[in-house]
């Protein structure tokens, strides 16, 4: 008696062709993620064993303080104890929200203005001619050479804060900006006019689709350039402020102070880069396809 061959099933098909590597990511789809997670814990112990070991060899907290210490800090910042208050009579969560606030309005305040000259200078080649070595200049800049003349011209209160941080958030979006803008594709520019599009909307409907990857990529570095500059924008007069906290402390030699403020800065420094990511995920879903 002969036995009918088996007939492969069209998953049989899928499976053959589809290598082992595949198969088993395919099966696993959470494996990746739980093997990251655990190496950038893993690498977190490694950096905090570090720490401490070299906070016990030094034994001088005024040089390297023990993660205890900036633990305890932390506790102390964040709550009253003995009538005292946080840390000038503000609570670490206060000064990092005033520092955000900064943040978050030099940085509109930049981005916006980048992304209007970048546009600008993608577009009409007189005024990239004109503005680009100035927006060189002023990249090159650091923002503490700019920052005695805001104080200057505006004292000591939140303005030259503000122009500080917009100054130094504007070069990078405006050169991606116009990098992407005038990077555009030729064909698909003159196919849309072909078709009857004015400048204007030629502009909004195929150069600005084709260069918003680019364009994110220069707003995160100018939050990120912005948000480093946060120091130099609270040194006169920045407290309450995370900045402003950190030089107070340096003051002092309040070093557990120093890099808890170090800390808070670079933790909600990652929280804000993750949610630009993410909203360059959700608004640029085409960007690395093609």
């Amino acid at each position: 008696m002969t036995t009918a061959p088996a007939v492969p099933t069209a998953d049989a098909h899928a499976d053959a062709g589809t290598p082992p590597q595949t198969r088993q990511t395919r099966a696993k789809p959470g494996a990746g993620w739980r093997r990251r997670v655990l190496l950038r814990v893993a690498s977190l112990a490694a950096l905090l064993l570090i720490w401490q070991v070299l906070a016990a060899l030094v034994d001088n907290p005024t040089f390297i303080p023990s993660p205890r210490a900036v633990w305890e800090r932390l506790v102390q910042t964040s709550t009253t104890h003995d009538g005292v208050r946080g840390y000038s009579n503000h609570l670490l969560i206060e000064h990092l929200g005033v520092s955000l606030r900064r943040i978050l309005v030099g940085s509109v305040l930049g981005v916006a203005a980048g992304l209007v000259l970048g546009l600008v200078m993608g577009t009409v080649t007189w005024v990239r001619v004109a503005t680009e070595p100035l927006v060189t200049f002023v990249r090159a800049l650091p923002p503490l050479a700019y920052f005695s003349l805001f104080i200057i011209w505006f004292g000591i209160d939140e303005t030259p804060k503000l122009w500080l941080l917009s100054i130094a958030a504007l070069p990078p979006v405006a050169v991606a900006t116009a990098s992407a803008v005038k990077a555009a594709p030729t064909t698909l520019v003159e196919a849309a006019r072909a078709l009857g599009g004015g400048r204007w909307a030629v502009t909004r409907d195929v150069v600005l689709p084709h260069a918003l990857p680019e364009i994110f990529t220069g707003v995160r570095l100018a939050v990120g350039i912005a948000y480093s500059s946060v120091v130099a924008a609270e040194t006169i007069n920045g407290v309450p402020g995370i900045g402003g906290m950190v030089r107070d402390a340096q003051r002092y030699s309040q070093t557990d102070v120093v890099v808890l403020g170090l800390f808070a800065i670079g933790l909600s420094g990652l929280l804000i880069d993750a949610l630009l990511r993410t909203a360059e995920d959700r608004l640029v879903p085409w960007r690395g396809r093609g």
